[in-house]
C-alpha cells in the first residue's frame, strides 16, 4: 500500500495526479500482485523452501531499487511522447511498479504453504496471515498518508521500502553473497546516491525544492521569465505549467491571466469583500492588496504547507485584510454565508492535469451565485482552446455558467493565439444585470484587459458537468493531446 501510494507521488510531476493515475497505479498494480499469488502458488505447490521466499523478497526490494535509479528517465520518455494520458499512466505503472509488484504478490500464498502443516488448521492458518496482511496494508496506509509523504517524502520513502525487504528477507533467510544479491545492492546504492546527489546539486546550485505535502508534490525552482528574460521563482505541481511565479527583483504579476482578475473594478467598481479559491504562491492576493487598500479577501487554499511555501519562497506576509481558510474550495462553497462577497476569484484550474472536478460543475457554479451579492461578479481561469477537439472543457463551463447566470462573458488572455491552440482563457459571470460601464476612469493597464473580450460565438454543447456526471479528466486529455 506504500508503495502504491508513494507511485502517485513519483508520477505527479511528469503526467500528473489525475483518476487517471489513480487508476493505472490501482489497476496494474492488482494485475502484477494477482500474477504473483499465481506464481508463487504454483512454486509453493513444486518446492516450499524459507530461502526462496526470502529470496522473492529480496529481489522486490531490488525492483524497487530499479524504480529509485530509472524513475526519471522512464517517466521522461513517456511524458514526452505523444500518446494520450490514459495509455502514458498504464505504461508508466507497468514499467516502474509491476515487476516489484509481482515478487511482493508471490510472498502471500508462498508464506501459506510454509506456514500450513495440516489440513486441519488451513482455514486457521490462510486466516491469520491474510488478517496480519491486512493490518499491515492498514498501517501502511495511514504511515505513507499521515507522516512518510508529508514528513520523509516520496523518493526516500521509496528508500525506506526497498530497505526494509532487504533487512527482512535477510531476517528470514541469511543466504551467501553472490553476483545477482551484489548487483542488487549496487543498483539500490547506486539510486540512492544519485537522487540525493542531484537534489544537493539542485538545491545548491539552482535553489530547487522538490517538497512532499499532504495533497502535492511541489517543486520549487528559479528560472527565468519567458517573455522578458527576467529571473523569477516558480512553483510547479504538474508536468507542464506553472501554478505561480514572482519576479525576484519585484512584486508585478508575472502571470498575463493573473492580470485579467483585475477586471472585477471594471464589473463591480464598489468591491470590498472578495473571495478567491486557490492560493499557490498568492500571486494575485498580495497584488489585490497592494493596488486596492480598502479592500478584503479571503484566500481558500486547501493545503496549508502551500501557504508555508508562498511564505518561505513567495514573500507572503500577514496582512489584517487577508485571511486564509485551510480548507476544500468547495466545501467552503457549501458554507459560506448567502450574499457574502462582492467577488469570486477562481484560482483552481490552472493545472489540466489535477483539475478539482467539484469545483467544474453546476452545482458549484450554484453555491457561488449564492454567496455573491446582487451585483457580484466571478472571474476565473482555465486552459483550452476555443475551438476543436481541446474546447470541450470551456465549451462545458460555458454552458454551466449559462445555465447559473444571467450574463457570462469570455476573455482571450493572449489575442493572437489561434481558436484551435491550447490557451489561457478568462470567464466572467455577473449575477445581476448587465449595465453599460465606462473604461473613463480604468487605469490603461485594466483598460487594454476589457479589449480582449472574444466577440466570436461559442458553441454551447457540451454536457453540464455535476457531482454526479463529470468528464473534465477526459477533456484534458484531449487538450493534452
Amino acid at each position: 500500500m506504500i508503495y502504491e501510494i508513494i507511485g502517485s507521488r513519483i508520477l505527479a510531476p511528469h503526467i500528473g495526479t489525475s483518476t487517471y493515475t489513480w487508476t493505472s497505479l490501482i489497476g496494474v498494480i492488482l494485475a502484477a500482485l494477482s500474477l504473483g499469488y499465481w506464481l508463487g502458488g504454483r512454486t509453493a505447490d513444486k518446492k516450499p523452501d524459507i530461502k526462496i521466499l526470502a529470496s522473492s523478497i529480496f529481489l522486490a526490494g531490488g525492483l524497487v531499487s530499479v524504480t529509485i535509479l530509472f524513475k526519471d528517465s522512464v517517466l521522461t520518455v513517456i511524458a514526452a511522447s505523444s500518446l494520450p494520458l490514459e495509455l502514458k499512466a498504464v505504461l508508466a505503472a507497468v514499467f516502474l511498479f509491476a515487476p516489484a509488484s509481482v515478487f511482493l504478490g508471490f510472498v502471500s500464498p508462498y508464506a501459506v504453504k510454509l506456514k500450513t502443516t495440516t489440513l486441519d488448521k488451513t482455514g486457521n492458518t490462510v486466516g491469520s496471515l491474510y488478517a496480519l496482511s491486512t493490518i499491515g496494508s492498514i498501517l501502511g496506509t495511514f504511515s505513507a498518508g499521515f507522516f512518510l509523504i508529508p514528513f520523509v517524502g516520496s523518493t526516500r520513502t521509496l528508500y525506506f521500502i526497498a530497505g526494509s525487504l532487504f533487512l527482512l528477507s535477510i531476517l528470514l533467510a541469511p543466504f551467501a553473497i553472490s553476483r545477482s544479491n551484489i548487483a542488487i545492492l549496487v543498483i539500490f546504492t547506486l539510486g540512492l546516491v544519485s537522487n540525493e546527489a542531484q537534489t544537493y546539486y539542485l538545491r545548491v546550485y539552482h535553489n530547487y525544492y522538490d517538497i512532499d505535502t499532504e495533497y502535492n508534490r511541489v517543486q520549487i525552482f528559479e528560472t527565468k521569465h519567458q517573455k522578458d528574460g527576467k529571473p523569477i521563482r516558480a512553483m510547479k505541481i504538474d508536468p507542464s505549467f506553472y501554478q505561480s511565479s514572482m519576479y525576484l527583483d519585484s512584486d508585478e504579476l508575472t502571470s498575463e491571466y493573473a492580470k485579467f482578475y483585475h477586471l472585477i473594478r471594471y464589473y463591480k467598481p464598489d468591491f470590498k469583500k472578495t473571495l478567491m479559491i486557490g492560493g499557490a504562491g498568492y500571486s494575485f492576493p498580495k497584488e489585490y492588496l497592494k493596488t486596492y487598500p480598502n479592500a478584503e479577501i479571503d484566500v481558500v487554499e486547501i493545503d496549508p504547507q502551500m501557504t508555508a511555501i508562498a511564505k518561505r519562497f513567495f514573500r507572503l506576509k500577514e496582512n489584517p485584510r487577508l485571511k486564509i481558510f485551510h480548507q476544500d474550495g468547495r466545501v467552503f462553497l457549501n458554507q459560506a454565508p448567502t450574499a457574502k462577497y462582492d467577488a469570486v476569484l477562481m484560482d483552481a484550474f490552472t493545472s489540466l492535469f489535477s483539475v478539482p472536478f467539484q469545483l467544474t460543475t453546476i452545482e458549484a457554479a450554484i453555491e457561488i451565485k449564492r454567496i455573491l451579492k446582487d451585483d457580484g461578479v466571478v472571474i476565473f481561469n482555465l486552459g483550452g482552446a476555443l475551438e476543436g477537439k481541446g474546447s470541450r472543457f470551456l465549451h462545458a463551463e460555458l454552458r454551466t455558467y449559462n445555465a447559473v447566470f444571467p450574463h457570462v462573458y469570455l476573455y482571450k488572455v493572449d489575442t493572437s493565439k489561434d481558436e484551435s491552440n491550447t490557451q489561457n482563457v478568462i470567464i466572467v459571470a455577473l449575477k445581476g444585470e448587465h449595465s453599460n460601464r465606462s473604461l473613463k476612469n480604468l487605469p490603461l493597464k485594466t483598460t487594454n484587459l476589457v479589449r480582449n473580450l472574444n466577440q466570436g460565438n461559442i458553441s454551447l454543447s457540451e454536457q453540464i458537468p455535476s457531482d454526479n456526471l463529470n468528464s473534465i479528466e477526459y477533456y484534458n486529455s484531449l487538450i493534452q493531446r
